[in-house]
């Protein structure tokens, strides 16, 4: 890759201006044609995909959004004269707003069963047109809620009066200053700090407004902007900061600006272009899953890293050529002459020291880290996949009281009924049908059943089940398989009537059913090419094992600290993130991808260190040792950085987002510490000339990848790297 940083040193000012040009041009076009976010099918080939489908054969093309107004009295009864006054002249003046096309009222015999048993609490329904406007729903809003007092209190909800948290800006800007600030700190100098965020924002912006108009091609989800913005701060930083701290070792030894940039590209920007690979080959890889979500997900998120990786192998070396050693803190500039890269002592400060404790008590470190890492990827095994709903979101939030209120009058099935489709072609299924009604009013966990008896000719009905416990309970998903195992197939048999169970929660609990059956596959899928990877790279057999199933524990890890704070709940009150419930369905396939390229990441530049050493040596302990000394500082720092970005996610008001952010940023911080740090010298280190053994025809039959460039000094007899040592895997 030299000629490539050579070309970019000596253009550098054409390079710059390339890329403001090329950030400046998609976004005009994107000034332009604007944004085409949407949605798709959660699941297609599913009984409640079947049962959407029936439903909306009948269904009127014409029908628009719908939301409900609740209202709850401390004292006294929803029916009493002031309560009942107050929200009848309030409905009325929504009925009249134009853009409504219907409100049903509790105070209306239509809406008799919208009022509670203990008559506190009670809802309207409110239909829209279906080209509504955005202004005209929010003036409905302002309408509903001028009648609170101390003793009404009224909140909304329904997919009309839906709030979507907004993108806290703040939260995002505080992780890039907090990277700042890391680097600033460790390396005492302002260009340092600066450039690795220059060029990882560069990267971030232009893969964003490409994103936004890809979404006119492809269907994305209006997520997919804020996990690209997550995960391409991250990589990039950290990409252009492996790039960056090598330039600066290259010019510690002595070399020219032109001379040192080329090195490190030709080194570390191996490692940059490798690793990256990786992560964009573990995010298409989702792609086979043909989930609709998580596809548009990936293709943003890999765009956002193939993007920030391009940033760093062409626009960083023309930056580091503008800078010149001013990359270097004033200090280091003038005791620069006589220094350089550590190889021939294997020291550097404090990580130097550590990888002397780790070669010195490998069995007792590597076991103490490998029982924290098990302990914290334990709760991984009550993992529970669904889907986030009001009942989730902060005890502030309109949607989550009106939630709350619903479930406190009328039960807290209310708030996720089941829906089921009857499909009845003839007389013979419509009196299946009502038998169906009069049975399912008897199994247990239902608490009230509601269906309109079926017209003559009508082939299409509709038959609502309000279970006893809440949409994301799993005594509601046990009902659901219970109706559709035992109930309704009882109530078929002999007739011409079919029925599929569908709603919202339905399609929620099919969605997490399917992609629960492919997670344990992807993981072993994502695991195997790791393996592969791995093995091309460094010409081993052990390594690649040994990284392949750490990187299996480092996911276990950030399974279990979703599962801790987001379905136990542990934390997740004093970080504004809402009360505890299942894990959105997509978000763990993500996590698999992201981890699995984040950990290679870390192994890549860790081992492609130690191979480096091992081809100038032939010594396996000093390889680790050095290795694991002169990566360790960039490697913390680098994860520190991430765990900064990961973390300001936490609080952008997105609680998807938040568990990729809490999930992330504690198994970045595990991995680079106690996995790269810990466990894989520690296993090295037991396993001496093991770890570079090949057998000779695999070697012959694998192609010649070199991650860590060319050696400065002829590699060791092939010997050496191909023969293991047993005493090795005794020490």
């Amino acid at each position: 890759m030299s000629p490539l940083a050579r070309w970019c040193h000596r253009h550098r000012l054409a390079v710059v201006l390339a890329w403001v040009g090329l950030l400046i041009a998609l976004g005009g076009a994107v000034g332009a044609a604007g944004g085409n976010f949407g949605s798709s099918p959660l699941s297609q080939d599913t009984d409640s995909a079947r049962a959407t489908a029936l439903l909306q054969k009948g269904a009127s093309s014409e029908a628009g959004k719908s939301g409900r107004v609740v209202w709850q009295v401390s004292e006294g009864k929803v029916t009493d004269g002031t309560a009942e006054k107050a929200m009848t002249g309030t409905l009325k003046e929504i009925a009249d707003t134009p853009g409504v096309a219907a409100v049903t009222s509790p105070y209306t015999p239509v809406g008799d069963g919208q009022i509670s048993k203990d008559g506190r609490t009670a809802y309207a329904t409110v239909a829209f047109d279906r080209d509504v406007s955005d202004t005209r729903i929010d003036h409905v809003k302002e309408l509903a809620t001028e009648p609170e007092t101390g003793s009404l209190h009224i909140a909304l909800n329904g997919q009309a009066f839906t709030v979507n948290p907004e993108p806290n800006a703040v939260a995002d800007a505080m992780g890039i200053v907090l990277a700042f600030i890391v680097l600033l700190f460790v390396f005492r100098a302002v260009w340092v700090a600066a450039l690795p965020i220059i060029t990882a924002v560069m990267g971030v912006g232009t893969s964003a407004v490409t994103v936004i108009l890809l979404s006119h091609v492809i269907t994305l989800s209006d997520t997919t902007l804020t996990l690209g913005s997550l995960i391409g701060l991250g990589v990039g930083i950290d990409y252009a900061l492996f790039v960056v701290n090598r330039h600066r070792a290259n010019l510690m030894a002595g070399m020219s600006v032109a001379e040192s940039v080329a090195k490190a590209l030709n080194t570390s920007g191996r490692a940059v272009v490798f690793a990256g690979l990786t992560v964009v080959v573990a995010l298409l890889g989702m792609l086979t899953l043909n989930v609709g979500i998580i596809n548009g997900m990936a293709i943003g998120a890999a765009i956002t890293v193939v993007l920030t990786v391009l940033a760093a192998i062409t626009l960083l070396p023309a930056l580091l050529g503008m800078i010149g050693p001013r990359v270097l803190s004033t200090k280091e500039r003038r005791e620069m002459a006589g220094q350089g890269w550590p190889r021939s002592s294997g020291r550097a400060g404090l990580w130097g020291r550590w990888a002397e404790r780790v070669q010195a008590r490998p069995k007792s470190l590597g076991l103490v880290a490998l029982a924290v890492l098990t302990a914290l990827a334990f709760p991984t095994l009550s993992l529970r996949l669904g889907a986030s709903d009001d009942g989730n979101l902060p005890a502030s939030s309109t949607n989550r009281q009106a939630y709350d209120m619903i479930a406190d009058g009328f039960g807290p099935g209310f708030n996720g009924p089941l829906v089921l489709a009857v499909q009845a072609p003839d007389t013979d299924g419509r009196t299946a049908a009502a038998n169906l009604v009069t049975t399912l009013g008897k199994v247990d966990g239902v608490a009230g059943v509601g269906a309109a008896p079926m017209k003559e000719g009508q082939t299409v009905g509709v038959i609502s089940v309000v279970p006893t416990t809440s949409p994301q309970s799993e005594a509601t998903s046990d009902l659901i398989h219970h109706l559709r195992d035992g109930v309704i197939p009882e109530a078929e048999r002999g007739t011409s009537m079919k029925v599929y169970v569908g709603g919202v929660t339905a399609s929620n609990d099919d969605f997490a059913s399917v992609l629960m059956g492919k997670l344990p596959m992807f993981v072993l899928v994502i695991a195997a090419l790791g393996f592969l990877l791995l093995t091309v790279a460094f010409r081993s057999l052990l390594i690649p094992a040994v990284g392949a199933l750490l990187n299996i524990l480092s996911i276990g890890v950030a399974f279990g600290a979703i599962v801790v704070v987001f379905q136990y709940g542990f934390g997740a009150g004093a970080l504004g993130l809402g009360a505890a419930g299942p894990i959105e369905s997509f978000v763990p396939i993500l996590v698999v991808g992201i981890m699995f390229g984040l950990s290679m990441d870390y192994q890549v530049f860790l081992v492609s260190r130690m191979r480096e050493e091992w081809a100038h040596t032939g010594d396996s302990r000093r390889a680790v040792r050095v290795g694991q000394a002169e990566t360790g500082k960039v490697i913390a720092v680098a994860a520190t950085i991430m765990v900064c970005v990961f973390g300001s996610f936490v609080f952008g008001g997105m609680r998807v987002i938040s568990e990729f952010g809490v999930s992330l940023a504690v198994a970045v911080a595990l991995d680079a510490l106690l996995i790269r740090m810990v466990v894989v010298p520690a296993l090295m280190h037991l396993c001496g000339r093991a770890n570079w053994w090949l057998p000779r025809r695999l070697d012959r039959a694998l192609p010649n990848v070199s991650v860590e460039g060319p050696a400065d000094e002829p590699a060791r007899p092939s010997r050496a790297i191909r023969e293991p040592e047993t005493a090795g895997l005794a020490n």
